[in-house]
């Protein structure tokens, strides 16, 4: 299942500065980019939609996987997981989940443990 749009963050000037301002935080199948929102950056269609405490986008490159079915596949499997643990950040922050090559190959219960002590680490989830 998709996130609610509420907690999509798309449009390049906000992916854009979470490359370049984002905290990174690495493991071998992901990364987890993290940056304090910006309203103002995002596309005008998504300011309309209730104020979120989180934003997410997720990045997958052919790399990964040449297939659109697969990473189609680990997006959405990704997407619900996010939905489920629901981030709590004490100010809105922006996040940038993107699978590092190889991640295609791994079980789902290894690419979620991995998401999630990311987000532990990041400090979103306890």
């Amino acid at each position: 299942m998709a996130l609610p749009r509420r907690h999509r963050l798309r449009g390049r000037r906000s992916l854009d500065r979470l490359h370049r301002r984002g905290r990174r935080f690495q493991s071998p199948l992901l990364t987890l980019r993290v940056a304090l929102a910006e309203e103002a950056l995002l596309l005008p269609g998504d300011r309309a939609h209730s104020p979120s405490p989180w934003r997410c986008a997720v990045a997958i490159s052919t790399k990964v996987s040449k297939r659109a079915v697969r990473r189609n596949r680990l997006r959405r499997l990704l997407h619900d997981h996010l939905r489920r643990c629901a981030p709590a950040p004490p100010h809105p922050r922006w996040l940038l989940v993107s699978l590092r090559p190889g991640a295609a190959e791994a079980e789902p219960p290894r690419l979620l443990e991995e998401c999630s002590h990311l987000l532990r680490q990041a400090g979103l989830i306890p």
